[in-house]
Formats: structure tokens, sequence, C-alpha cells
């Protein structure tokens, strides 16, 4: 289990992408945020990186389970994969 692992919706799966994408720190990921950080996996790690990763890499940054964001940052992410 590696740090990136120590914060919510980050499975050991998706730290491997996160890392293969060059973002192996928490605050890496937080500098760069979350529509940044998809779309560095997307280029190296998951071309189909997904929108539920994206609510994913939010909630981590924020310290939460991506269920309990807000609805109107779910929307403005969902939004934003839609034009991916």
């Amino acid at each position: 289990m590696g740090i990136l692992t120590t914060l919510p919706n980050i499975s050991k799966v998706n730290e491997a992408k996160l890392i293969k994408a060059g973002i192996d720190t928490p605050e890496k990921l937080r500098e760069l945020g979350s529509r940044e950080a998809l779309m560095r996996v997307r280029i190296h790690a998951d071309a189909g990186a997904c929108l539920n990763m994206l609510y994913g890499l939010e909630g981590a940054i924020r310290g939460i389970r991506w269920h309990d964001l807000p609805n109107d940052v779910k929307k403005e992410l969902k939004d934003f994969h839609k034009s991916l």
C-alpha cells in the first residue's frame, strides 16, 4: 500500500495509474487538481478513465468519499468529462 491509497477513494489500482501518470504524492494530486490528474491518467495509463475516477480524485483532494461531493461539483465534473 502506497501513500496515495491513504486518501479516500484511491485504490491500489488507481494509485498505480496515478503513479504511471507521474502523480506520486497527495501534494502533487492536490497541486494538479482532479481534472488535470484525470487527463494525465488518460494519456499515460488508462485512455478510458471514467467519470467515477474523476469523482474519486476530486473526493480524494477534498478528503471525502466521492459520494459526498456537492451536487454542483458533481455536475461541473460531469460536464468536464463529457467534453473530453
